[in-house]
Order: structure tokens, then C-alpha cells, then sequence
């Protein structure tokens, strides 16, 4: 409880500490109000105001509200008797309910309701079944590996493609993260809390859904062993139904009559009730749950969204526990303030992909060799281990067997096969059942079928929908068409008096894929955000359309086109083709000449595969910027097929924050000692890392400037850089700010300055400010840097940060601001630092008009505050 401190008034400290007051008096309230008025601290009247409050958490509030507004003797008072209190209710506890063997009529209806979920949950959807095909759940789950571990709220690359990058190191990860089974999921605790508020984040079809199948599965046949007497299970696309207010019991009793008798004692017993919200990013208003109102008791109406925002922050059933599953892209979204635990779904293992392969194709011989094919091709198996995109795959070589033709190079070969593909199968069952079809005929019309999946999916994609309901004109358009089934998934959403038909693809890259076709095939203009080159600021978003731009690039490549047209019919817009082409060509020019982010279009560029266009792109400098992007095997891929096609010294390599290892740096080594300057700055650097740079030291004649900041690299790691910079001395400028270099490190270095090194940067190491005159004194011609000084190398190095920070993101910006604004008050004085920080506030401000997200803004003020 609150210790009364003499040093500061009894009114600041109910105000710091309100929100723990909140949960620790929310179990007393009652008899705390009892004490307060019996001790004349609050009158009659005021207990009165309080009790008519819905909720123990509003009553507590409303009880400082009042403590307040009384002033600090009420405050002093307050104090006292809180504590006093809390200490009495710790001495004798009030004896607990929820182990008192329950009535008869409790447990039948918990047997009954887990009836109930083991009907409900026995068989899943598998993909594309055929319409009232039922699979059992237990023959075709396929365990999937959950990491305990909050992986990042904002991501600014496509779910997909970041999942791509990060499912190895997730999967290889022995700190920080671990297996665990879905029983384990509120075990254990987390920072002393009971684990009640848990968010399960994954990419678009990881499994989240089957997830939750599988617990409640498991629940309904007492296999999990996880201590509820209930789940209660809701899903958001039932939930967008709700148009009016509803309280929470009514929620639960739409879908649940069979609880009504004992709902109130479930919900008394809430410590025994977990409540499991599955599909938040589908929510209708996932951007709106950020309430002011909330919801205290289950009987109380508000909006839906009142309702989800009160269960999560513990105003409504503060003692329940809640699962909520979500896509990443929603995450902001969520009050994560409130969670205890973040989980990340991180797809199949190698094992379970090849089994997942084996129940598909269900002979073992042909299974092999279809594991095969796939594992011959890294593209491919990288994106297998999500599990459907792994039924794509297994569709596509199901219709062409072992993939006569070329193999996939890119994306868009993936899907342009996984298209013709399931059309052919289409086409081939059509056939049979009308031999008289004529196939030209079929074509246009499944060419026009085509185009009105591709017009819903960007429709839809533009406004960040994946659900389309059968109310919506745009679905109304498809009704009646046999090709929908082959791309639509379909679900049912009830509530009492409404049942409506809900779409959605097979998997969100499908609605992205159909989208790009539309736009390529049809008059449609480009979105804005792609027509338009965006301000660096504007340029942090989740990547909402990056893979939409990739598959619009490789469909509008000439031999994607071709085979399109061939195919099913469809034909490229040749102003389009040529626009595009001029797009790649102009932004990767203008992103090389400013040294801005080119990764998306290398990736444009690689979904072409045509050299020629490639050839065709001559910027005056050739800075390839890729930083901040965790760098998979697919994004090598297009920067040495870009760097493989141009000629010449690269003037800059930024792979700064890339997660670069030795294996990736290795593989890029034919292009490193090409470089002029390579900045490998904010990367977790090993010896194995350092010891590819020695080896490119050696060797090139080319490269003067290496960036290593804040690179974890230490004494040991500088030693064999040193002699590797001794056996060709190039090198003219070594920074390495923020490491754990020492004086033995840096003394080394002596020999090499000031030739070939005439600048080494140490500043932020492991130095002692003797140790740190010491090296000053010893170095030759000031080429040694240790501390922020006011002469020309600083003015030039705050110019050189300035530059980054301006064709910078708003969130690469933060970053930055976090390491230079740590100076000391005497560098500030210095001419150089007044220009530069002066120069740095105007530019958050000018950020800050600009900026429409608010935690952003958020931050952006922070530093300019301090700057101020």
C-alpha cells in the first residue's frame, strides 16, 4: 500500500499512484467507504454519490475523485485509513469461493457447454472443402510454434514478407522466447502478475483461428488441463454484426442460451472463466477501441467496442482471463498497456511442412517428391512454413505435378501458377459435367470472372478489408458465378435475427495477387500513395501495399503477361507496362542519387527479371540505402541482381540495422569490395561478421569510409580489423561510435593513423576519461576522436547525420534522436552542435505537422521538448 511521505503532500501521491489504487482497492471498496464515513471523512452523502457507480473500479475512482476535492487533510486521512485497512484485509483474507465444491446444477452446465465446444470445434475447415465436407480436427492438426515474446507493435514492411525474415531466428531463438504448448499459455507469470491478458499475434494464414479451435477442442475432451471452468468463445466477424448497444451478458447468451440459468455464478466466478476474441483485425472498428466510457458490469450496455476496450483493461471482469488473437498490421490498435503476455504464432516447423505435405497429397511416395521440388526452391519452401500459403503450393503442384515448366523465380511466378492452376482444374470439371462447352467461350468468361475478384480484392485492399459480406454491393456483383468458390473462402456470421454470408480469400497475399491483376488489366489508376513519391516522413507505413506493388511489377513483366494472355485471357494495358517500367527506372535513379530506401523497388525490379530495364537505370551515384529492413534470403536476392547488373564502385552501401550475419554478409562479399563506403552501423556484429569485413579489407581498392556504430563489437574484434586494414591501408575513415572498444584497442591503432586512417571515431566506448587523454596525447595529427570537440570533422559529421535524417522515416528518425541527443551540456555550447540541433528541431517540428499518427507525434514532441 501507499507509505505516507513526509517529504511530499498526501494529494501528489493519491494523484501519482491513482491507477495501483485503482486495483488494489477494487476488492475493498465497500468497506473502505464504511471506515471513511464512520471516521467522518466522508459524509453520508457522499457515500451515496459513490455507490451509484456500476462497478468496484468506478467506485474507487469516484472515491479519490471525492479525496480530492476535499484537499490534503481528507488526502492525509484518506491514506492512513487505506493503509491501515489493506494491512487488516492481508492479516485475515477473505476466504475465497472459487475452491468451494460448486453446486450440482454448476456442473452439469460445464459438462454440458463442454459438450457443447467439442461439437462446435470437431471439425475445421479446410481451406477450399466442398460444401458441407466435414474433416476431423484431430486428423488434420498440424502443431504450430508459439514464442512467448512481444515482437514489436509497429512494423513498416508487409506482414508477410517481414514473417519471411524474422520465422528462423524466431524458430532458432533460445533467449527471450521459447516453445510452448497452448495448455501453458497462462502459466507461470509475468513480472510477479498473474498471466490473465494474453495476445496472440500472426500473420494472415498462420493458424491464429485453428489456434483457437484446438484449445477449445482440446477443453471440450478435458485434454488441456488449463484451469476454467469456461470458455466462452466470440469471433469479430459475428461481432461486426452488432449495429446497436449490448451489454456483455447479452454477448455471451447469443450463442450461448445454454448458460442462462448459471451465467450469473460463471460470471461471479470470473477468476474461473477465460474469454477468447478471436480475429481483432477484423474487427469493423479495430480503430476505435481506444475509449474513454467504459463498461463495469456484464448487465451494462454500451458499444461493442466499450465493451471489448473494458474486458481488456480489467474494468469489466477484472479477475477473467482473455485471449485475443490478431493479424500483426491491427496491433497498434490494441491497449496493449493491459497485456501480459504476447505470443507469436511463427508457423510450421520443417518437420510439420513436410508433414503437412504428406496428409495433402496422402501418398507417402508422391508426397516426397513434391517436398522435394519445393525444397529445391528457396522461395518457395521460405513461405511454406506458413500454413496457407503451404496449401497454395501444394495446389499449384498438384495441377502442374512437379512443376514441368520453369521454376518459380519471383512472387508473382508463384501466383500467376497458383491462377492458372485452380482455373484449369475449374475448366476441366466444367467440361465434364458440360461437354459442349465451347472453349473460347470459357475463356471470357473466365477472364470477366477474373477481373470481378480482382475489382473486389483492391476495392477492399485499399480500404484494409479482408471480409466482405453478402450484404455489400460489390459481393452482390459475384452471386451466382461457380468460379467464386475456387478463390472465396466462405464463413456464416449469426446473431439472433441476422445470418449473413461472409468472403474472404484463401489467404491475404490472393486478395493483394487479384488486386495487382485488376489494376494491371484495367483502366484503374494506381493507388495515390504508389502514383506519388511520399515526403521520407510519410514514407513509415506497415507496407500495406508493398507486395501489391510487387505482384503488379511481375504481372506487367513481359513474360507473366504473356502467359496471363495465353492462359486465361487477359491482357496487359500497354501504357501501363510502359508507365510502370518508367516508375522503376525513375525512383530507383532518384532514391540512388539521395541514398534513400530502394529495397521495395530492387524488389520491383527482380519481379520484372528483365536485365534491359535494369541496364537502364544510371544514377550519377549509386547509393544503394536498404537499411532498417531485416534483410531475408528474397531480399539478397534483389540487391544482387540489381548490383549484379550495374558496373562500376558502388558509393554507398548502407546495410545499417539489417540483422546482417556472417552467412548474408558472405554472400554479398563479390559486392562489398566494390564499395566506396559501407555503413554496418546498429547490427549485432560477431567475429565471424568481422572477420568477412577483414577478409574484404584485404582485398578491395575501392573502399575509404566503414561504419561500425553501436555494432556490439569490442577489443578483440578492432585487433583483427587492424590487420586487415594494415595489408591494403585504403581505409581512410573508421567510426565506431557507441561500442565497448577499449584502450588496448584503440592504442593499437597507432601505427595506422593519421595514414592510411585520418579519422577513427571512438566516442561512447569503454573509456576512462585518463585513458581517454592518454589515447589523445599518443594519437598522430588529432586523427583519433574520443570526444564531441568543436572543429570541422564535428560540423561535417552533424551535416552528414542531418542528411540521413531528413530522407529518414518518421520511426528511423527516432532511433537516431535516441543516440544524438545523448551529449553532454558542454558540447552543446560548441558553434557546430548549436547548427546542428537548432537544424534537427526544426525538422521534428516540420515532422510533426506532417505527422497523422499519434504515438508518433507522441515521440516527436518528446525530443523536441528536449531540444527546446
Amino acid at each position: 500500500m501507499v507509505e505516507q511521505d513526509e517529504c511530499k503532500s498526501c494529494l501528489r501521491a493519491i494523484r501519482v499512484l491513482r491507477v495501483s489504487l485503482v486495483d488494489q482497492l477494487e476488492g475493498q471498496v465497500d468497506s473502505l467507504l464504511d471506515i471513511l464515513v464512520s471516521r467522518e471523512v466522508f459524509t453520508r452523502d457522499d457515500r451515496e454519490e459513490v455507490v451509484c457507480h456500476l462497478g468496484p473500479r468506478a467506485r474507487v475512482r469516484k472515491v479519490l475523485d471525492i479525496v480530492e476535492c476535499k484537499g490534503e487533510e481528507a488526502a492525509k486521512a484518506f491514506i492512513s485509513i487505506s493503509s491501515h485497512h489493506q494491512q487488516e484485509t492481508q492479516t485475515h483474507p477473505r476466504e475465497s469461493n472459487t475452491d468451494q465444491p460448486q453446486p450440482a446444477e454448476y456442473n452439469k452446465i460445464k459438462q454440458r457447454h463442454k459438450d457443447v465446444l467439442t461439437r462446435r470445434s470437431e471439425s475445421m475447415l479446410y481451406y477450399n472443402t466442398r460444401h458441407g465436407e466435414k474433416i476431423p480436427f484431430s486428423e488434420h492438426y498440424v502443431h504450430l510454434l508459439l514464442v512467448n515474446g512481444h515482437q514489436g507493435l509497429e512494423s513498416k514492411r508487409h506482414e508477410v514478407l517481414a514473417f519471411g525474415q524474422n520465422r528462423l531466428s524466431l524458430q532458432q531463438k533460445s533467449t527471450g522466447s521459447k516453445q510452448i504448448r497452448p495448455a501453458e499459455l497462462f502459466s507461470g507469470a509475468a513480472g510477479g502478475r498473474p498471466v490473465r491478458k494474453i495476445l496472440v499475434s500472426g500473420v494472415a494464414g498462420i493458424g491464429k483461428t485453428i489456434l483457437v479451435q484446438k484449445m477449445l477442442f482440446d477443453f471440450g475432451n478435458n485434454k488441456d488441463h488449463l484451469a476454467f471452468d469456461f470458455i466462452i468463445h466470440m469471433t469479430f466477424r459475428d461481432l461486426n454484426l452488432i449495429t446497436k448497444p449490448t451489454s456483455f451478458r447479452e454477448l455471451v447468451l447469443r450463442k450461448n442460451r445454454h448458460l442462462a440459468k448459471e451465467l450469473d455464478n460463471i460470471l461471479a466466478l470470473d477468476d474461473k472463466l477465460l474469454i477468447i476474441l478471436d480475429g481483432f483485425d477484423e474487427f469493423r472498428h479495430y480503430r476505435r477501441c481506444d475509449v474513454d466510457a467504459f463498461v463495469t458490469e456484464p448487465e451494462q450496455d454500451g458499444e461493442v467496442e466499450e465493451v471489448f476496450a473494458s474486458l481488456m483493461q480489467g474494468e469489466l471482469l477484472p479477475n477473467a482471463s482473455v485471449m485475443l488473437t490478431s493479424r500483426p498490421a491491427a496491433i497498434s490498435h490494441i491497449p496493449v498497456g493491459c497485456v501480459d503476455r504476447f505470443v507469436l504464432i511463427s508457423g510450421f516447423s520443417l518437420t510439420e511442412v513436410r508433414d503437412f505435405f504428406r496428409r495433402y497429397f496422402e501418398e507417402n511416395v508422391l508426397a516426397e517428391r513434391m517436398f522435394a521440388v519445393v525444397a529445391a526452391n528457396e522461395l518457395m519452401l521460405t513461405l511454406c512454413y506458413i500454413p496457407a500459403f503451404c496449401y497454395i503450393v501444394c495446389c499449384i503442384l498438384k495441377e502442374n505435378k512437379d512443376l514441368c515448366g520453369e521454376s518459380p523465380k519471383t512472387m508473382t511466378d508463384i501466383y500467376v501458377q497458383y491462377l492458372v492452376a485452380l482455373l484449369r482444374s475449374h475448366t476441366q470439371d466444367r467440361a465434364k459435367a458440360s461437354p459442349g462447352d465451347q472453349r473460347s467461350g470459357s475463356v471470357v468468361q473466365l477472364s470477366d470472372v477474373v477481373l470481378k475478384l480482382g475489382r473486389l480484392a483492391f476495392l477492399k485492399l485499399m480500404d484494409h478489408q479482408t471480409l466482405f459480406y453478402s450484404s455489400d454491393q460489390d459481393v452482390a456483383m459475384l452471386e451466382g458465378c461457380s468460379l467464386v468458390s475456387t478463390f472465396l473462402d466462405k464463413t456464416v456470421a449469426q446473431e439472433p435475427g441476422c445470418t449473413e454470408d461472409v468472403y474472404s480469400f484463401a489467404h491475404l497475399t490472393v486478395q493483394e495477387f487479384f488486386a495487382a491483376v485488376y489494376c494491371a488489366m484495367t483502366d484503374q489508376p494506381l493507388p495515390d500513395a504508389l502514383r506519388h513519391s511520399a515526403s521520407p516522413g510519410e514514407e513509415i507505413s506497415n507496407g500495406h501495399l508493398d507486395l501489391f506493388n510487387r505482384f503488379l511489377s511481375g504481372i506487367l513483366s513481359e513474360r507473366n503477361a504473356k502467359l496471363l494472355s495465353r492462359q486465361v485471357g487477359l491482357c496487359c494495358l500497354g501504357d501501363k507496362v510502359e508507365g510502370h517500367r518508367h516508375r522503376i527506372i525513375m525512383e530507383i535513379t532518384r532514391r540512388c542519387e539521395k541514398g534513400t530506401n530502394v529495397l521495395n523497388y530492387l524488389h520491383c525490379l527482380f519481379e520484372q527479371q528483365d536485365p534491359s530495364l535494369a541496364r537502364a537505370i544510371q544514377p550519377k551515384t549509386l547509393r544503394v540505402n536498404v537499411s532498417d529492413e531485416t534483410l531475408a534470403p528474397m531480399d539478397r536476392n534483389a540487391i544482387k541482381y540489381f548490383l549484379n547488373l550495374t558496373e562500376g564502385n558502388i558509393s554507398e552501401l548502407d546495410l545499417t540495422k539489417t540483422g546482417i550475419s556472417s552467412e548474408a554478409l558472405r554472400d554479398l562479399q563479390p559486392h562489398l569490395v566494390r564499395c566506396e563506403s559501407l555503413w554496418l552501423g546498429e547490427n549485432n556484429l560477431d567475429m565471424c561478421t568481422i572477420q568477412v569485413i577483414a577478409d574484404v579489407l584485404q582485398v578491395t581498392d575501392s573502399m575509404t569510409h566503414l561504419g561500425l556504430g553501436w555494432a556490439n563489437i569490442g577489443d578483440e574484434e578492432l585487433l583483427a580489423l587492424a590487420n586487415a586494414i594494415r595489408k591494403k591501408k585504403t581505409l581512410k575513415e573508421l567510426w565506431m561510435e557507441g561500442n565497448r572498444v577499449g584502450y588496448r584497442a584503440l592504442l593499437s591503432l597507432n601505427d595506422l593513423t593519421p595514414d592510411p586512417l585520418t579519422t577513427v571515431v571512438a566516442i561512447w566506448n569503454n573509456l576512462t576519461d585518463a585513458e581517454a587523454e592518454s589515447l589523445l596525447a599518443a594519437s598522430e595529427g588529432g586523427s583519433l576522436t574520443v570526444n564531441f570537440t568543436d572543429n570541422s570533422m564535428w560540423e561535417a559529421w552533424g551535416k552528414w547525420v542531418f542528411n540521413r535524417c531528413e530522407v529518414s522515416s518518421n520511426e528511423k528518425l527516432v532511433m537516431v534522436l535516441h543516440k544524438v541527443c545523448n551529449v553532454s551540456v558542454h558540447c552543446l555550447e560548441t558553434h557546430w552542435a548549436k547548427t546542428f540541433y537548432r537544424s534537427l528541431s526544426q525538422l521534428i517540428k516540420s515532422r510533426m505537422e506532417q505527422c497523422t499518427e499519434d504515438d508518433m507525434r507522441k515521440k516527436l514532441e518528446k525530443f523536441d521538448s528536449i531540444l527546446s
